[in-house]
């Protein structure tokens, strides 16, 4: 363990794309664990989009920020949480944590699942993925299905779950040619188009000429609008995020065909996971046994040394990873 404990803050609201000067790295003594509670010295962090929005004003400045992460208990007070246990929190973006039973889960053990995987498609990610195809969209068999920001994290547990479920067609869309490879070499959507190549329509289109049954949105705009012309009959939006406006806050607003909604009676849902934590035993039962017999892959782009945290974050935000981000502890 070492002697110093550093943590992430924000200092300034951003407009537009944040920077580095946006945070700081602030270093203090290793903290003491209070009689109830153990201290765990974190070992991976997840970097997410909502993070941008927080940056807005749900985030204190000048305060350790929060954020998921995995650690390992290293003094404990409470018999509620051994030394030497692997637990999940939210007080993450800092490399200590104090925590109390109550703000903790304890990892389940899964031998020959890697530990990344609980912050990946285990994790809060693959949960809205999981939530968005099965609660909210109620994906059937045979169902053909778009999914936008494919080859993020939600977006390639979203391809990966959606093909376990037994999908028909996948489309996903992404935003450069080596992502668009990626997603049908690897993560096996049947089709894939780079959102910059021209109207989100017409590249709709062209990929599912006959339309879709489901959508699940993780960036909105021009997007939506488009998956809104194409889908069915009772065709569904799960909507998970707005990723295209979070650094552009004067982006127009979106255009549905609000006839086709009525016309065509669609649904749409937005949802936040938080309120579907009750399935994350469902999403063990579900995907453990396909990560084990090697049916399902968790596409993760890991950045080593909690000191790059903020250099993740902002690749995070500019489309510079495949799959999930992560930092892991450098040593």
């Amino acid at each position: 363990m070492t002697e110093t404990a550093l943590t992430v803050q924000q200092t300034a609201r951003p407009t537009g794309f944040p920077t580095a000067a946006h945070f700081r790295f602030a270093e203090s003594p290793v903290p003491e664990p209070a009689p109830g509670t153990a201290l765990v010295e974190n070992l991976l962090w997840s970097v997410d989009p909502y993070h941008r929005e927080m940056m807005d004003g749900d985030f204190a400045l000048n305060a350790p920020l929060e954020g998921r992460a995995l650690g390992r208990i290293t003094a404990s007070r409470t018999p509620d949480l051994p030394e030497g246990e692997i637990v999940f929190h939210r007080q993450g973006w800092r490399t200590h944590a104090v925590v109390t039973p109550e703000e903790v889960r304890r990892l389940p053990h899964h031998p020959g699942v890697p530990l990344t995987a609980y912050l990946s498609v285990l994790g809060g990610t693959g949960l809205t993925a999981y939530v968005a195809l099965t609660r909210v969209a109620r994906l059937r068999a045979g169902e053909d299905v778009f999914v936008s920001g494919a080859a993020g994290g939600v977006g390639t547990a979203a391809g990966r779950f959606a093909r376990l479920l037994g999908a028909g067609r996948l489309i996903g869309s992404a935003g450069t040619p080596e992502k668009v490879t990626y997603l049908t070499e690897h993560v096996g959507y049947d089709a894939a188009f780079d959102y910059h190549d021209g109207a989100a329509a017409d590249l709709l289109t062209a990929a599912a000429p006959t339309g879709v049954d489901v959508f699940v949105d993780n960036v909105g705009g021009e997007q939506l609008g488009a998956a809104i012309g194409a889908l069915r009959l009772r065709g569904r939006v799960a909507r998970v995020g707005t990723i295209s406006q979070y650094n552009t806050p004067d982006a127009p607003p979106v255009v549905l065909d609000h006839t086709a909604v009525v016309e065509r009676r669609l649904r749409i849902e937005g949802f936040l996971v938080s309120d579907h934590r009750d399935a994350q035993e469902e999403l063990y039962d579900f995907a453990v046994p396909h990560l084990r017999s090697g049916a399902l892959t968790a596409d993760e782009t890991v950045i080593d040394g909690f000191d790059r945290i903020v250099e993740a974050f902002l690749l995070m935000l500019r489309g510079g990873n495949t799959g999930k981000i992560l930092v892991r502890k450098g040593d």
